[in-house]
């Protein structure tokens, strides 16, 4: 499994280059998420994964994964050789942008092993009610689902904690198994296009994905929200939390 990517600028390669999914544009001032995710002790559960903010003890093993050619390759922003420093850079980047409601990017972790981290999710505002989500997988852990474990819950609280009405998402054309992905999780294939890869040199075939609201509530596992630790004190923090979310202006 390699990364969706979208239309959005990177943030695990260099600050300002564009195309890989795992950051967005995020416009200005625009704040998506609640207080809830802006705490750095937040974190979502799984039945096999911890979904947490990254910290800068997670720098070697992002580096690890990241700086693979068979990761790298499937990514629009993603440098290889991976330059020195550059999972730090993405670290604290992250963490501005988690503290400031602007996106939400977490690092997939295994349950109750206190392994290293070997992925990552993030979600970031694109449009006016539009998040495009992102995910990056080490190639280790490929093949037994953690993806569509690890974006099932990503994609719970976006819908359950902002008022998007749409969320994106971009694959390249030779990454079937991010499609499969994807459709897992339910999107809709839109279709396919040229868009710019800058680590990768010029244009290439991506397929561009969606998942709306109506279509997600309409989903079984969407009445399976994840466990957001340390906040939520049962089920009527819970649904207070997404009533408010529902009318609540996020200023986008």
């Amino acid at each position: 499994m390699g990364l969706a990517r979208t239309r959005a600028a990177a943030i695990l390669s260099r600050a300002d280059a564009g195309g890989c999914s795992l950051a967005g544009v995020v416009l200005a001032g625009a704040v998506m998420f609640p207080d809830l995710t802006r705490d750095d002790v937040f974190y979502l559960e799984t039945g096999r994964l911890w979904l947490r903010w990254p910290r800068a003890s997670d720098a070697g093993a992002i580096a690890a994964f990241a700086s693979l050619p068979d990761v790298a390759r499937m990514t629009a922003g993603i440098p290889h050789p991976y330059p020195p420093g550059e999972a730090e850079r993405f670290i604290l980047k992250s963490r501005i942008g988690n503290a400031e409601g602007s996106a939400l990017a977490l690092v997939i972790t295994q349950k109750g092993g206190g392994g290293p981290a070997f992925g990552l999710v993030s979600a970031t505002l694109s449009a006016a009610r539009e998040v495009e989500i992102g995910y990056i997988l080490s190639p280790a852990q490929w093949g037994k689902g953690y993806a569509t474990e690890a974006v099932k819950a990503l994609i719970g609280v976006v819908f359950g904690l902002t008022n998007a009405s749409r969320i994106l998402a971009n694959s390249r054309e030779v990454n079937q198994a991010s499609r499969r992905v994807l459709e897992n999780c339910g999107f809709a294939y839109i279709d396919t296009g040229l868009d710019p890869l800058p680590a990768r040199g010029g244009l290439h075939p991506c397929e561009r994905f969606q998942l709306d609201r109506k279509a997600w509530a309409s989903s079984q596992w969407s009445r399976q929200m994840p466990s957001m630790m340390h906040q939520i004190h049962g089920e009527s923090d819970l649904a207070a939390l997404v009533v408010a979310a529902s009318t609540q202006d996020p200023g986008i």
